[in-house]
């Protein structure tokens, strides 16, 4: 009987420590689920009060404006009548993207330039004459012009791909993107009309892509948030030709 009665106890006493610790560990899971969902309730209070205040923004900064524009460059330094001889030149945009900016009485935002030529680039540096012929000196000693374009700064056994134009096009993906900006190259006579007015270029598309086709730049109270001496440049490197860029203001009055 002893035995048994020990054993009775024993048995009670795992029983009632089971029965402890898995309420313990019920009221564990219970505290913890209640101070995540405590939490989830505070976030979705701070994130309605974010949504709050996004939503009021538009009354406190303004009128929203998105508008774009077209602005077209005439070369400095290209004389009438003049065909382009792929020379590398540099164009002042700031003064023609301030009055844009004027135009559209935008306050706060942001002003994005892209270039609308493969063999331009847009930059944003000092506009200074003697540091034009340094851009075009670095740039061309980078990539020399074919020795079989019109630029005096050609090298002899400097050949491109890209200027072997009798082979050009070169399958069917380039013949159709003729085709669509209107040239009717299955016609014999289209198509050598096509290449004659090909330039010998490709050291312009080189440089133009590790320039870089575009910029964005802050506005701030109506003004360009650039630098003292910074200028947002055009760089024309098979030029002098008349040239667009592309501009778009976005943010508010």
């Amino acid at each position: 009987m002893t035995m048994t009665s020990s054993l009775l106890r024993l048995m009670m006493v795992l029983v009632i420590l089971s029965t402890t610790t898995s309420h313990a560990f019920i009221n564990s899971y219970r505290y913890n689920n209640l101070n995540q969902y405590r939490n989830l309730n505070t976030m979705q209070s701070d994130n309605d009060d974010c949504k709050q205040t996004a939503g009021d923004m538009p009354s406190q900064l303004g009128k929203q404006i998105c508008t774009y524009k077209t602005i077209t460059i005439e070369p400095s330094g290209m004389n009438e009548g003049e065909a382009p001889r792929q020379a590398v030149s540099v164009e002042d945009l700031t003064p023609h993207l301030q009055s844009f900016i004027s135009d559209s009485n935008i306050k706060n935002g942001v002003l994005h330039v892209i270039s609308r030529h493969t063999t331009t680039a847009i930059t944003i540096n000092e506009k200074e004459s003697r540091l034009e012929q340094d851009i075009a000196n670095f740039f061309l000693n980078i990539c020399p012009p074919d020795e079989r374009s019109s630029s005096n700064k050609k090298v002899n056994g400097v050949r491109y791909l890209h200027n072997d134009i009798d082979k050009r096009p070169d399958g069917e993906e380039e013949a159709q993107r003729c085709r669509d900006n209107g040239w009717d190259i299955d016609n014999d006579d289209e198509l050598e009309k096509w290449r004659n007015q090909e330039p010998i270029n490709a050291h312009s598309h080189l440089i133009s892509m590790m320039l870089g086709s575009s910029e964005c730049i802050p506005i701030v109270e109506g003004e360009m948030a650039i630098g003292q001496w910074q200028s947002i440049l055009m760089v024309d490197l098979d030029g002098p030709r008349v040239r667009t860029v592309g501009v778009q203001l976005m943010g508010y009055e």
